[in-house]
């Protein structure tokens, strides 16, 4: 292994559900909480807007 190799940082893996959380570091698993908070207000954002649009075809459809 040579030195750049050793200066380069390590590619972050993408989390895993049910993954072995015993080998990441406490740094990790911080970085990790914070991915997942991110990922969960935008699968938020995107079912209030599916929500809003359901909404809107079956008040069109009562009308009809």
């Amino acid at each position: 292994m040579g030195i750049l190799e050793e200066e380069q940082p390590r590619k972050a893996r993408p989390h895993e559900i049910g993954q072995d959380l015993s080998l990441l570091s406490v740094a990790d698993l911080e970085e990790r909480i914070g991915l997942l908070r991110a990922e969960i207000a935008r699968i938020e954002v995107e079912l209030k807007a599916k929500g809003s649009t359901k909404q809107a075809a079956e008040a069109l459809f009562r009308r009809i």
